[in-house]
């Protein structure tokens, strides 16, 4: 038993490598690729000390070359549902009681091993092949922001711990104990980013929860390894339980269990909603012990709003990258935006070059900006919308508008104009490389005209979508910059300025959003970790009191 308080490492966002021409790192990326594009990994699931393999299984391909098959994984049912429950609940006990420092170490541990090329590498390739990211995009992924997840997740749940109350009257003693929920955490990942698969998880377990985590299908290579990741760095057994599979066929047991003291999620709006009406319901019928903790973020139409001083050739840059980078499948990519008619036709000139200069295909090829994206669902989903703009009478496409899934799944960056801003493409959400624009009328030369225009203009930006995810706008005048910015007040979880809206880092810009974009617990900060403590508050009495009388009532 040690007697001390101790204090996490300081934190440090992970410092980028660059993968530049003859460097070493990108050496031993392309060793790492070629390596796996020659294994056929098999994946089982995690439960408990055991790894099963249930012989009902699924190809793992490459979206960008589908003849490219990088391994094959076991699908969980309803029995080993049942069991990854019954392995979370038998290891709550001993982990919750563990130190928070021994805790704090195996994430600390996890960051330094992945830090590492053992592990870099590894985590980087599988990102690139599975997922089709590009070398810079698994790097900022897949290896830094769930590196920054595993330390400055460390430090803030030691920041947690430390808050106590700060009035303590003579003879008492008060004291917060921050316990773990009283159950299992359900842990819900995408596909887009490896680092939110591997955050979801562990913050919750972090503080001292069991977990059990259903990774995208799509991912399965990444999470594979991550978990790989946390054995080596000593995750006790049981504590984060991994079981692929459908989300149809293992949801319903999980989400029907009393012990159900949690749901970690990223993923689509309508399952989250799913999800929640399925623990209200079950709130209605005295289910569960607790009520579960719902922690979720989920879908973007993110928005650009320029003003007519902004700078043209930086507001381009913003909308291509913010747009195109891993192909649109970010729920912070830039979707939607709003330019003066008197920036437009140099901003499209710029968006058009960029489109023509840049690089869709391998993600082998380091010279490639976009890969595929992600499987045959979302590339018909993506196509239907390029058709739906190339068919009506309100829109245009002005870049791109092609695509081609005979050797994977192309989507080239794509960027439509459109004369009504309730248009189509301006609402839903698409999650692939498609941008709409509407090019307003910003030609009036009376200023109060001008800025009951940008008032209307403001407020359809606020109204158009029923999300709040991401925003940035594009302005010069502070005046206008301050005023844009409080009529977007709640437009936004994360707002930019000047700046495209996406690339939230850890420790710098907490991640999430409201409305229908989730609960806005922030991903990267206290904020999230806190909704996975149940507080217990202590008074201590060192002074017994023997008289029921209050003073008032005393003989004099």
């Amino acid at each position: 038993m040690s007697h001390a308080v101790f204090q996490t490492p300081a934190p440090m966002n992970e410092g980028i490598k660059s993968y530049a021409p003859a460097s070493m790192e990108k050496l031993l990326l392309k060793t790492e690729l070629e390596r796996q594009k020659r294994e056929c990994v098999e994946i089982p699931l995690f439960i408990g000390d055991k790894q099963i393999k249930t012989n009902n299984t699924e190809e793992i391909r490459a979206p960008h070359d589908r003849s490219l098959k990088l391994g094959i994984y076991h699908k969980a049912g309803k029995e080993e549902v049942v069991m990854a429950i019954n392995a979370a609940k038998k290891a709550r006990a001993e982990w919750a009681a563990m130190s928070f420092e021994d805790r704090a170490a195996i994430f600390l541990k996890a960051g330094e091993l992945l830090s590492s090329p053992k592990y870099r590498y590894l985590l980087n390739a599988a990102t690139m092949l599975a997922q089709s990211k590009n070398p810079f995009q698994a790097e900022i992924d897949a290896a830094c922001e769930l590196i920054d997840f595993f330390r400055f997740n460390a430090y803030y749940m030691n920041k947690i711990y430390s808050d106590q109350p700060m009035v303590n009257p003579y003879g008492n003693w008060n004291r917060l104990e921050y316990r773990p929920l009283e159950g299992f955490v359900f842990a819900v990942t995408p596909f887009n980013f490896t680092s939110i698969a591997g955050n979801l998880p562990t913050a919750p377990a972090m503080l001292g929860n069991v977990v059990v985590w259903k990774p995208a299908s799509t991912s399965m290579l990444s999470s594979y390894y991550i978990m790989k990741l946390l054995k080596e760095a000593g995750l006790p057994d049981g504590v984060i339980n991994m079981i692929p599979g459908k989300g149809s066929d293992l949801g319903a047991t999980l989400l029907n269990h009393p012990d159900l003291a949690g749901i970690h999620f990223t993923g689509s709006t309508s399952v989250f909603q799913s999800m929640w009406k399925t623990v209200g319901d079950n709130l209605s019928k005295n289910v569960y012990k607790n009520y579960p903790r719902i922690v979720g973020e989920t879908g973007g139409k993110d928005f650009i709003f320029a003003y007519k001083d902004a700078d043209a050739s930086a507001l381009a840059v913003a909308m291509f990258r913010g747009a195109f980078e891993f192909q649109g499948q970010k729920c912070s990519a830039a979707s939607r935006a709003y330019v003066p008619k008197s920036l437009w036709p140099k901003v499209r000139e710029d968006l058009a070059k960029m489109a023509e200069e840049v690089k869709v295909g391998d993600i082998c090829d380091f010279k490639t900006f976009m890969g595929a994206v992600i499987d045959k669902n979302s590339f018909d989903n993506i196509v239907s919308y390029i058709e739906y703009a190339k068919k009506s009478s309100e829109a245009k496409i002005v870049v791109g508008g092609r695509y081609d899934d005979s050797k994977g799944y192309f989507i080239y960056p794509t960027v439509v104009e459109t004369t009504n801003p309730k248009f189509k493409l301006m609402e839903e959400e698409i999650f692939g490389p498609v941008l709409t624009v509407y090019p307003y009328d910003d030609d009036s030369n009376d200023d109060n005209n001008n800025d009951d225009k940008l008032m209307e203009i403001l407020k359809i930006v606020d109204e158009t979508s029923p999300y709040a995810l991401t925003g940035a706008i594009f302005a010069q005048d502070r005046k206008m910059i301050s005023k844009i910015s409080n009529a977007l007040k709640n437009a936004a979880g994360n707002f930019y300025i000047n700046d495209k809206p996406t690339g939230a880092v850890v420790g710098q810009q907490p991640f999430g959003g409201a409305r229908a974009s989730g609960t806005n617990d922030k991903a990267g900060s206290y904020l999230n970790l806190i909704r996975w403590l149940n507080v217990r508050t202590i008074k201590e009495n060192f002074i017994p009191i023997y008289d029921y009388k209050y003073p008032h009532m005393q003989e004099s």
